[in-house]
């Protein structure tokens, strides 16, 4: 997919296919779980509306505010950081693209995000056991990384996608506890049914959802580390920030962990490995094999093993 207009990152037709099938797909359950709600609640539907719209405005314009919060990220100044926001300003230079806001976590996990519905709105942020672990040159690699998720607007795909989840919880207990189910109480047995089918078709909405999610996922980090690769000109530097990074990740306490790990989707790397192949079913990431794999290829494509 071609990023915005003036964008120097390698186009990506196979995440643009993927991301226009990801939405059409997550907009239809979206109409088949509203459309339950609605045959169950045919009185309350302009609260139910309400409901979903609401959610979703909140999340698609605040979901850069909302990660940055829950990964404790706080933006910083040049004065503050000038070597990130030096990196930060080549990697912009290299792209043509507004800079985006710039931001650290204090983690000891070695990690990145991108987050922000446009170029305008978005935040790279790095933590701090990043910063204390990669060179100048493993650094480029990783926000050039998160800069192409960012110019290719699979950020903005991902936030909408991932609402899915949030939506189909919080509708589920406000049918369940709301007073929706009035009708079952009373003694109308169609109503009965449709109430008891709220549960069972939020959680295959979710399922799916969830599903498409790890799909376009594991594409989008493959696209991000090709892009990231051919404006930089440097594969073997990313390639190198990757094996630091997984090799790193075994030395982390458990705990801190499984706190980074709601995030892995928009983690440079996921807090915890898939060694199955049914782990590798639902991670929100390509293997580390598989990444460098494609950087080495790029590496010969380039003329630099």
């Amino acid at each position: 997919m071609a990023g915005r207009r003036g964008s120097r990152f390698a186009g990506d037709r196979g995440l643009t296919a993927r991301m226009v099938m990801t939405m059409f797909f997550i907009g239809l359950l979206y109409v088949v779980l509203v459309g339950v709600l609605l045959a169950v609640a045919r009185g309350s539907w302009p609260l139910i509306v309400l409901l979903v719209g609401g959610l979703f405005v909140a999340q698609f314009w605040f979901s850069d505010s909302i990660a940055a919060y829950g990964m404790g990220a706080r933006q910083v100044t040049r004065e503050q950081a000038p070597e990130l926001h030096g990196a930060v300003d080549r990697i912009c230079a290299l792209a043509d693209m507004e800079k985006p806001k710039v931001a650290i976590a204090d983690s000891d996990v070695p990690n990145a995000f991108a987050t922000g519905r446009s170029e305008k709105t978005s935040l790279v942020c790095v933590t701090t056991g990043l910063l204390r672990r990669l060179e100048p040159e493993e650094l480029d690699g990783v926000l050039a990384h998160e800069m192409s998720h960012v110019a290719h607007k699979d950020v903005a795909v991902m936030t909408i996608a991932s609402f899915l989840g949030v939506l189909a919880g919080v509708i589920t207990r406000v049918a369940l506890w709301g007073g929706l189910a009035r009708g079952g109480r009373n003694g109308n047995n169609q109503a009965g049914l449709l109430i008891m089918l709220i549960p069972l078709v939020s959680a295959v909405v979710y399922a799916i959802g969830f599903l498409l999610t790890r799909l376009l996922s594991r594409y989008r980090e493959l696209s991000a580390d090709r892009g990231a690769a051919l404006l930089t000109g440097r594969p073997a530097a990313l390639a190198s920030a990757l094996t630091k990074i997984t090799g790193q990740m075994g030395r982390i306490p458990t705990r801190d962990l499984r706190e980074a790990e709601p995030y892995n989707a928009f983690y440079f790397v996921p807090a915890f490995s898939s060694g199955t192949s049914m782990a590798r079913l639902f991670s929100s990431h390509p293997t580390l094999e598989q990444r460098l794999d494609q950087l080495r290829k790029i590496g010969r494509e380039l003329g630099r093993p």
